[in-house]
């Protein structure tokens, strides 16, 4: 089957859920339709960029006109529309393709009207920011509740998202879970390094990683070997690097900034304990299901998180993790110390890379979304 990627950006190496789709779904025959086209096509297939077009005249001068017209009926302007339409319309005829993918919510909104017209079912795939902070702007659950008839089916990352989308009155009756998943050939447990701690993230205020560190320094007094290094970049970096030096724990932990996917790996698979305290942002930003929990089940860690989005949909508390509230940082601190001084951790690592094999596999999961999308269109 022939099918249309769509997505903000291309190519972007961290968007490894989306590379995987563009690489390997239905035997790798994607096309790409992407916002932003960075210069980069490791995967040698056709794409289409929507934004970096020249815009004519006769477009110009329509344009307040198109995306008024465009707002009223779909509750965006972002649809494509004059010569940009025309030439996307040229471009999914010639690659024949027979779906369309969206992989974000707010991707699908640029592209259902125009799937219906061309009689090319169409999908979105909601993964986090698309199902929580994008809900607060003032357009956007109008227009998911318009386009949602436009489209074939439905799939988020966790039943989260799909709650949160239904408490705002947007539904789908075919509508399906599937999580990210990880390559559970790839990810697997090393050797363990006795009391050692990861997290991983963008340092940004989702991830709380302020929390995490204060958490992490107060449960590990004491604990003779126990280390935590930090793999991510982002605003909040300098401040974790000062609230280390402050506290004179820079034996006890290590910043290695952004670091590719590889290193990641290599990383989890000798972790003993994976940390991520994720919060909802002030804007109303969430996780979906983050990936990075389910690489580290995958590779035999125990997880200390929150009661946040998806993550216990992921995580069993006692029996593969623990979770506290979001902000909660004194509970964060004990769940660490608790994990660290548990006597069964072999028992529960061995059970978190089963839960890993059981429900994260991603060659599974991608067999169910061919599975639900070939299905939906024969119907």
């Amino acid at each position: 089957m022939r099918i249309c990627i769509v997505t903000g950006e291309y190519h972007l190496p961290g968007e490894t859920f989306i590379n995987r789709h563009i690489q390997h779904i239905f035997g790798g025959a994607a096309a790409v339709v992407c916002g932003r086209y960075h210069g980069e096509n490791p995967y040698d297939v056709a794409w289409f960029n929507r934004r970096g077009r020249d815009t004519g005249l006769a477009d110009r001068l329509m344009m307040p006109l198109a995306v008024g017209i465009n707002r009223l009926r779909h509750g965006t302007g972002r649809l494509p529309f004059g010569q940009a339409k025309r030439e996307l319309k040229a471009f999914l005829k010639a690659q024949r393709i027979e779906g369309i993918l969206a992989e974000f919510g707010t991707q699908a909104l640029a592209v259902a009207p125009l799937a219906n017209e061309m009689g090319i079912p169409c999908f979105s795939y909601f993964r986090g920011t698309d199902a929580s902070k994008a809900l607060n702007q003032g357009n956007i659950p109008g227009a998911y509740a318009k386009m949602m008839p436009r489209l074939a089916g439905v799939f988020s990352v966790s039943q989260f998202l799909l709650d949160n989308l239904a408490a705002r009155g947007v539904t789908h009756p075919n509508a399906h879970v599937i999580p990210s998943g990880v390559n559970v050939r790839l990810f697997r447990p090393a050797e363990k390094r006795p009391l050692s701690c990861l997290a991983v993230g963008r340092m940004v205020e989702k991830k709380a990683p302020l929390v995490t560190l204060r958490a992490f320094l107060k449960a590990s007094e004491g604990l003779a070997g126990a280390h935590l290094d930090v793999i991510g970049d982002g605003p909040l970096l300098t401040p974790a690097r000062a609230l280390v030096a402050e506290a004179g724990a820079e034996a006890r932990v290590s910043f290695h900034g952004a670091q590719p996917h590889e290193a990641v790996r290599d990383r989890l698979a000798g972790t003993e304990f994976f940390l991520q305290h994720s919060i909802t942002a002030a804007n109303g930003n969430t996780e979906g299901l983050p990936t990075a929990i389910q690489e580290a089940m995958a590779c035999g860690c125990l997880t200390v998180s929150t009661r946040h989005a998806g993550i216990p949909e992921a995580v069993d508390e006692g029996r593969t993790g623990w979770l506290v509230d979001e902000h909660d940082e004194a509970g964060f601190a004990d769940a660490i110390r608790s994990a660290m001084t548990a006597g069964n951790r072999a028992a529960m690592a061995a059970e978190a890379r089963q839960v890993a094999e059981d429900r994260f596999d991603n060659q599974k999961l991608l067999e169910k979304l061919e599975r639900v999308i070939r299905e939906t269109v024969a119907g």
